[in-house]
């Protein structure tokens, strides 16, 4: 019985080793993902989905708040692969660390859910885990390069807008993605991956037309995500929105399309306000009708039930009814 002790003892800090060395890897992953597509905001480089951070918010509430270690790792080997360590370099990491643990004791204290079915979910994810918690890194991140002479007093909301955003845009668009992957089941009728297929093919015409062309027909995107949410609800509309995003990005940083001839500032405008928009419609109208399917089914059980129910009171009635002849006169048994 000692050795059955002493093995499981030993077995957990395995375990958070390998838990911290995951989610290290997946944030220093989703941080160079993250580089390759930069804006430029008053001479600060920003990037307007920052991965890594809903990367943590996912790993946090999956695994929770152990995982910290593995959030800190990550974002001091980004820092490392950016620049060399200096003081204010701390100051980051500390900002980077606290605004997704922050963000997760607040999702925790609203009593969210992971699956993410209730619109109450959807808006806490929205404003207390993205808006909300993000705050930190983007106040503190700002902060330091007034501080330390990198960024002049008067640029200094601009930077700080950027930034915040981007972390925001980072917890509004993958977060949702990885807590919904363990729950993504196969299709299980032929025609319902007809209908997957459809899509695929429809998001992978409409959306490079859409970001690339110069037309501005950004807004041709929010009917294919309206058709996903209907028909294969967060999931679906989420990977949407994802792909729109990044193919968005990518014709904002290379002045395509709609983001021909326009300024610096007003690119991260346009660009961050079409991903907001994206990412709150697909959330919220997912929420709303992952509800209604949720309350239809209820009452369909419930109905069901009731339906059980007076059928074994009717077998019951006519149990105890006397047998009667075939005048309809009570039977004398006796």
């Amino acid at each position: 019985m000692a050795c059955v002790v002493a093995r499981q003892d030993l077995r957990t800090p395995v375990v958070l080793v390998l838990e911290t060395l995951v989610v290290a890897a997946c944030c220093y992953a989703g941080g160079r993902l993250g580089l390759l597509r930069e804006l430029t905001v008053e001479g600060a480089v920003v990037s307007p989905i920052w991965p890594p951070t809903g990367v943590a918010v996912a790993f946090l509430l999956m695994l929770g708040p152990r995982c910290w270690a593995g959030i800190a790792l990550g974002a001091l080997l980004v820092l490392m692969h950016l620049t060399s360590l200096r003081l204010a370099s701390v100051g980051v990491l500390v900002g980077n660390t606290a605004a997704p643990v922050c963000g997760y004791f607040l999702l925790r204290k609203a009593g969210f859910r992971t699956d993410l079915s209730r619109l109450r979910d959807c808006l806490s994810l929205v404003f207390l885990g993205a808006f909300g918690a993000m705050l930190i890194s983007s106040s503190i991140g700002a902060a330091l390069l007034v501080g330390t002479g990198d960024l002049p007093a008067g640029s200094v909301w601009r930077v700080w807008l950027a930034w915040w955003v981007g972390d925001a845009m980072g917890v509004l668009l993958i977060t949702p993605v990885l807590l919904q992957l363990p729950r993504v089941r196969a299709p299980a009728h032929l025609g319902r991956w007809k209908e997957a297929v459809g899509l695929v093919v429809v998001a992978g015409c409409l959306v490079p037309l859409a970001t690339f062309s110069p037309a501005s027909l950004l807004f041709v995107i929010y009917p294919l995500l309206i058709l996903a949410a209907l028909r294969f609800e967060l999931p679906g509309s989420m990977l949407c929105a994802l792909f729109s995003s990044v193919l968005a990005t990518s014709a904002a940083v290379e002045r395509a399309g709609p983001f021909r001839h326009l300024s610096d500032v007003e690119v991260m405008v346009n660009l961050q306000a079409f991903n907001g928009a994206m990412a709150l419609t697909s959330l919220l109208l997912s929420a709303v009708i992952a509800e209604q399917h949720h309350t239809r089914r209820s009452v369909e059980r419930a109905c069901q039930e009731l339906v059980e129910v007076l059928e074994h009171l009717a077998a019951g009635e006519a149990a105890a009814r006397p047998p009667r002849d075939e005048d309809g006169r009570p039977r004398n048994t006796g």
